[in-house]
């Protein structure tokens, strides 16, 4: 299956030379790393958005949110989206 466009990866390739877009890149990329990884599980699983937000007991547009990057979840929310998948979310700092 062909799909139209650049890929992200492309785009953050050519956009990875320039300093000050990799310092905010690597400030955002725990955020990007686990809205990737729900996404991700949520497909595996053939759920849509409004599926997972039934299982969480929250709204469609608060998934659609979280997986734009627009909201800025609790870390109790992400656990319960965590189990919701199926999955444990475990948190270090480095």
């Amino acid at each position: 299956m062909n799909k139209a466009g650049v890929s992200f990866d492309t785009i953050k390739n050519d956009l990875m030379v320039d300093i000050e877009f990799q310092q905010e890149y690597e400030k955002l990329r725990p955020r990007y790393e686990i809205i990737t990884q729900i996404i991700e599980a949520r497909k595996e699983q053939k759920m849509t958005q409004s599926d997972l937000a039934k299982k969480v007991g929250t709204q469609k547009s608060n998934i659609s949110r979280l997986e734009s990057g627009n909201y800025n979840p609790s870390l109790d929310f992400l656990i319960k989206v965590a189990q919701c998948l199926g999955k444990d979310l475990t948190v270090k700092m480095r």
